[in-house]
């Protein structure tokens, strides 16, 4: 009988390890937000304390010469789609042009389509409004803050990285704790609520983006390294980042989760901080960038190669391997689907290929002749006309070894910092990556076109629209631009999927700033967390004499509401909207006689 039982029991084992072996992998993405490749000790760096991203990078698969674009939303939708984000209809940080096509398929919606629970911690910068937000997108749980950065309009008013206001699922949420840390105790908690099924977790985090806001305690050790404040800062932040990521393994591994989750940790873009010279220029200023050229913004090797580290037990992405394969943000998806055999909800053309082979430790010839291109349209500081796409802007077409950059030509085999252009010894090379950029330009670019907030009550009751939003000559993006009152003139987009009689507010301040048009603002920087340099741009506060407001429909003046006390908050209308697509504008009148756009438009349907 005991003999009977012991063989049961090795059966029921057998049987149980099997099933965990075939049971459906967890996925977790962490994407941080402007570390650059170069921002890690395991890639050289003598400032960075990365002992727990190193780990992870040594655990795993390495890729060395993985690409995403030069600035943050264009590599978010590429990372979501596999396809280029041009294509996709995002390539700036606003404007409405981060909007992602609402028919595109995300990767979130296809982990949903194969039984996984999905969600988002951080940052998503690809709308705040339907049909653009994450729970619009695939998203079971969205917990996020507003726009692209903390701080910023869209984001919730006075937002600093320290006990914040956040959307869960729509609604705001305080939370106690620093930003970088509530991310990392938010994905713990949702895999406690959902480790029954498989998940698949985005969790990107809002650092060490600035505005440089961390802990006090942690610059110091940073500053007595000599490193200038804001550096100081930036690094101390990254440290934050390696912690969550070092706590999040150790609780995977204490769950039993760890075997069979994989998890990818990407950067988005160049570092802003890490290295400290020109946006363009050679590897020449202060800081430390790998033998790089550019940073952030930047074309060449510095503003879009990114740190790609792969770990999946189970999977047998382990080892401490590298892989030199060029590669790219459009390939993760893709890889996703083959390495899992997920199903499509609908047809896919995706732009990026499976790196499974490589991951495998071989790559296809296919994979090894490919020919790949990035290219940043962003234009901070300078007119954005409607924002619509530029050819030729900032470009980088890649080929093995080979960069064509504009019109400059680089071997990074003789020459990885790009400092010798050899452009007129190899013609024809340049002619055949010319040709390839030019036939990439004409099929992404037809991605140009309206992507409006649309405006249906059913799924958003009532939506709140910014000035970071507006299509304009000049883009007022972040909050230090709202309190220093810039007259600018914007128009928003909505299209109306329903008509009726809509209640349409416009204001100069958020409704949670609980402040009247004419009353000022000036944000409190005693906390010696807060980053002294939070005002970019050195704007100072203004106070405005705001005495009327005309709701602008189409272009046509429909109505206006006179100013009836500094203190009022702001000016309601009641209209008509056609179903279709509308421009719309609050313009605020001031005592003076100049004119310039309400911030914030709040719309909703007349009850």
């Amino acid at each position: 009988m005991q003999i009977l039982s012991f063989i049961l029991f090795l059966l029921l084992t057998q049987v149980s390890h099997a099933a965990g072996a075939t049971k459906t992998p967890n996925v977790i993405v962490i994407l941080s937000d402007d570390q650059g490749y170069a921002d890690f000790s395991v890639h050289g760096s003598p400032a960075a304390q990365t002992p727990n991203l190193d780990k992870l990078a040594k655990d795993g698969i390495r890729l060395t010469d993985f690409h995403v674009d030069p600035t943050c939303s264009p590599t978010r939708a590429a990372l979501m789609t596999g396809r280029y984000a041009t294509r996709a209809g995002v390539w700036l940080t606003f404007a409405g042009r981060n909007h992602l096509h609402k028919e595109e398929t995300t990767m979130a919606d296809i982990f949903k389509h194969n039984g996984y629970r999905t969600a988002i911690f951080g940052k998503w910068h690809l709308g705040d409004n339907y049909p653009f937000r994450p729970q619009d997108r695939g998203f079971d749980k969205s917990f996020i803050h507003g726009g692209g950065v903390m701080g910023e309009v869209p984001d919730y008013w006075a937002n600093d990285y320290f006990d914040d206001v956040y959307s869960d699922n729509g609604v705001n949420k305080l939370v106690e704790g620093y930003s970088g840390h509530v991310w990392f105790e938010q994905t713990k908690k949702f895999i406690d609520q959902n480790s029954s099924d498989p998940f698949f977790i985005y969790l990107a985090v809002n650092t060490p983006h600035g505005p440089f806001n961390v802990p006090a305690d942690r610059i110091k050790p940073y500053l007595d390294k000599g490193l200038p404040e804001t550096q100081a800062r930036f690094f101390a932040m990254i440290e934050t980042i390696d912690e969550g990521v070092g706590d999040l393994r150790s609780y995977l591994k204490q769950r039993g989760l760890d075997e069979n989750t994989l998890i990818l940790y990407l950067t988005d873009n160049g570092t802003t901080q890490g290295y400290l010279g020109d946006a363009n220029g050679h590897p020449n200023g202060s800081g430390y960038n790998a033998n790089m050229r550019g940073r952030k913004t930047s074309a060449y090797e510095g503003g879009h190669r990114a740190a790609s580290f792969w770990y999946w037990p189970q999977g047998g992405i382990v080892g401490n391997k590298t892989s030199n394969t060029l590669s790219a943000h459009i390939d993760v998806l893709p890889t996703f689907v083959d390495l899992f055999n997920l199903t499509l909800p609908k047809q896919i053309k995706f732009d990026g290929q499976s790196l499974k082979t490589v991951l495998a430790g071989h790559a296809t010839p296919e994979l090894k002749q490919r020919t790949l291109v990035v290219h940043n349209q962003a234009r901070f500081g300078k007119p954005l006309g409607d924002g619509g796409l530029i050819k030729y802007k900032d470009y980088a077409v890649m080929q093995s070894n080979w960069r064509l950059v504009g019109n400059e030509l680089y071997d990074l085999n003789a020459d990885p910092a790009q400092r010798q252009n050899i452009a007129s010894e190899y013609p024809d090379r340049v002619k055949k990556m010319l040709a390839f950029y030019e036939n990439w330009w004409q099929e992404v670019s037809q991605g140009e076109r309206l992507a409006p907030t649309i405006i249906n009550p059913l799924e958003q009751f009532e939506v709140k629209l910014t000035s970071q939003a507006w299509r304009s000559d000049r883009a007022i993006y972040d909050q230090s631009h709202v309190i220093a009152g810039i007259q600018q003139r914007g128009l928003w987009h909505i299209e109306v999927a329903k008509a009726g009689h809509y209640q349409i507010e416009f204001s100069r301040w958020p409704k949670e700033a609980v402040l009247g048009f004419n009353q000022g603002y000036c944000r409190d920087m005693t906390n010696p967390s807060l980053d002294p340099n939070f005002n970019l741009y050195n704007f100072k506060p203004r106070t405005l004499k705001v005495n009327k407001v005309s709701l602008l429909l189409n272009g046509q003046n429909q109505s206006e509401q006179t100013i009836k006390s500094d203190l009022q908050q702001t000016v309601r209308f009641e209209t008509y909207l056609t179903a279709g697509v509308h421009t719309i504008e609050g313009l605020m009148h001031e005592a003076d006689g100049s004119q310039s756009s309400a911030y914030f438009l709040y719309i909703k349907p007349r009850l």
